[in-house]
């Protein structure tokens, strides 16, 4: 395995970091404050000036209006947009816009393509991702109570989801819905186009996380479907496939997912080190020469390291031998990085005494809203049953 990088993507990786840290971190005290008016007229600005830059979309091809070149290289730039909770947005790389984006480039017709992938790749646009139900166990996708029956060339969309991630102001989203209830439990499903403003949708609430609702992309909304009609065109892909394209969004989304909390980690450890290196403890001892502090340190810095070394072994597996060759690592890495995340947030907002867990500093909110890092895309209990399991059954057939 070579994890080598050519000279032209590190110094992209450089100068996106420079932007990060210098452009994009500066606005978040507007994001802490719930300032979402002046919060959105900065964002627009600096993603005209991505696009200038010729950085946007990294996880979309040239073709489709975007600058990727590869999960490898999608992951290292994830890696460094996930210092700040903005970055991926500013970038135009964000959840569920990103996967949505791959679902129609990779399962979408030409009239579908035209008229949802174009505009949501350039920006113009936003989606959210309808699959989780609160009546279901989201473990289990096969699950479902939504359904989508098919009356004449419409289809007919009744349900109750949540969790959809910036539901508020999307304007559509690809709901997971049961077309054909008596089928195999992995061909009940199909995804469907949905707009937000067709009759009987109706954005419930932003659900609160730890006593916060947010606004706009920064918000998780629950959504009823109530007889919402739709065109049979809407269909995205094969009827019966949604269950497999879940799959298939999930695989590269949760390489992006873990980078972007390595990035966050590397910010939590920038802060962290920063804090202690000023802090006294008494006249002329700063924190940093405390030996919990400095074994810390230590621990996150190690932590940090073997999960990425793992995350890109993944995505350099999946890129070199596809998905199904990946399969056990990406369960692997996603319950690893996050419970790394977790704990490296931990030690920096405990290093930072009671400033850390106040909205000053940008450690409690990656406590609170990446608290759910090892609940959603499958919780922790589930990847591992699944990793022993594929081991079990490997070991017994020797």
């Amino acid at each position: 395995m070579d994890f080598h990088i050519d000279a032209d993507l590190a110094a992209r990786l450089e100068r996106i970091r420079s932007f990060v840290i210098e452009r994009v971190e500066p606005l978040e005290p507007h994001l802490l404050a719930g300032e979402w008016n002046e919060l959105e007229a900065g964002i627009a600005a600096l993603r005209k000036q991505v696009k200038a830059q010729g950085w946007w979309a990294p996880n979309l091809p040239s073709e489709e209006g975007g600058s990727g070149g590869g999960l490898v290289a999608l992951g290292l730039i994830s890696e460094v947009l996930g210092r700040s909770p903005l970055g991926h947005f500013v970038f135009g790389c964000q959840a569920p816009d990103a996967g949505n984006a791959e679902l129609l480039v990779t399962h979408g017709t030409e009239a579908q393509r035209a008229r949802w992938l174009a505009p949501l790749a350039a920006g113009d646009i936003r989606s959210c991702f309808l699959m989780t139900e609160p009546e279901f166990p989201g473990s289990n996708p096969t699950q479902m109570g939504t359904t989508a029956e098919l009356d004449g060339d419409e289809f007919v969309l009744n349900g109750h989801k949540w969790f959809a991630t910036a539901a508020d102001g999307a304007s559509f989203g690809i709901c997971m819905a049961v077309t054909d209830p008596q089928a195999d439990k992995y061909r009940r499903a199909s995804m469907i186009l949905v707009e937000t403003d067709r009759p009987g949708f109706q954005l419930v609430r932003n659900i609160q996380i730890m006593g916060h609702a947010g606004h706009g992309f920064f918000s998780h909304g629950e959504v009823r479907l109530e007889n919402v009609r739709v065109p049979a065109t809407n269909l995205l892909g094969k009827a019966g496939a949604g269950f497999a394209m879940a799959q298939e969004r999930l695989g590269p989304g949760r390489v992006h997912h873990c980078m972007r909390w390595l990035g966050i980690c590397r910010r939590a450890m920038d802060e962290m080190m920063s804090h202690v290196l000023k802090r006294e403890i008494k006249p002329g001892t700063p924190l940093a020469a405390m030996g919990a502090v400095q074994d810390w340190i230590a621990e996150s810095a190690a932590e940090v390291e073997a999960a990425r070394a793992l995350v890109l072994m993944t995505a350099w597996t999946i890129e070199q031998e596809g998905f199904s060759a990946a399969r056990e690592r990406v369960s692997m890495i996603k319950y690893y990085t996050a419970n790394v995340m977790q704990r490296v947030v931990d030690r920096a907002v405990q290093a930072h005494g009671g400033l850390g867990v106040t909205d000053d500093r940008i450690l409690a909110f990656f406590f609170r809203e990446e608290r759910a890092a090892r609940i959603y895309d499958g919780p922790d209990e589930v990847h591992r049953m699944a990793v022993s399991r594929r081991l079990l059954k490997s070991a017994a057939g020797r």
